[in-house]
């Protein structure tokens, strides 16, 4: 009887696997279409955060701009406002290093640096310092230079 049972339990199973294998397609394709769907998602949460967060940072640069435009230095009664291309244009000009250049202003090499990218501000016994660097033509700075040194 053990042969009988046999034989009937696996014909049971073959005829239960046989019945529940189109109901099991449509799930597994069902299921990759969730998956995809999941994935998709998830790459457009991770871009729209993305561009959250650059928005966030350009919204944030021109206020700074703008504090820096408001706080012009005033020297010698007029107006004097301090930009980064112009010293960076200026220390080309005179064909210096960072350091070089730290030297003449009386700062370090860092600040030189960081005024030129824009990340920092100079304090006002700085600017006049930049305003009158500005103002020499290279002979006279490579003068003072040497003289410095």
């Amino acid at each position: 009887m053990t042969t009988f049972s046999n034989a009937f339990r696996s014909e049971v199973v073959r005829m239960a696997r046989k019945e529940l294998k189109p109901e099991l397609q449509g799930m597994r394709k069902s299921l990759t279409a969730h998956r995809s769907e999941i994935a998709a998602l998830k790459r457009e949460v991770k871009s729209l955060t993305s561009q959250l967060k650059t928005a966030q940072r350009q919204a944030k640069a021109p206020v700074k701009a703008a504090v820096e435009e408001e706080a012009p230095a005033r020297i010698g009664g007029r107006k004097w406002v301090f930009k980064p291309e112009a010293l960076a244009a200026k220390r080309k000009e005179f064909g210096l290093s960072a350091k070089e250049m730290g030297k003449l202003l009386q700062a370090g090499h860092l600040s030189v640096y960081r005024w030129e990218s824009g990340k920092a501000y100079p304090r006002a016994a700085q600017l006049e310092r930049i305003h009158e660097v500005l103002g020499l033509g290279k002979r006279k700075a490579l003068a003072l230079l040497a003289e410095a040194q």
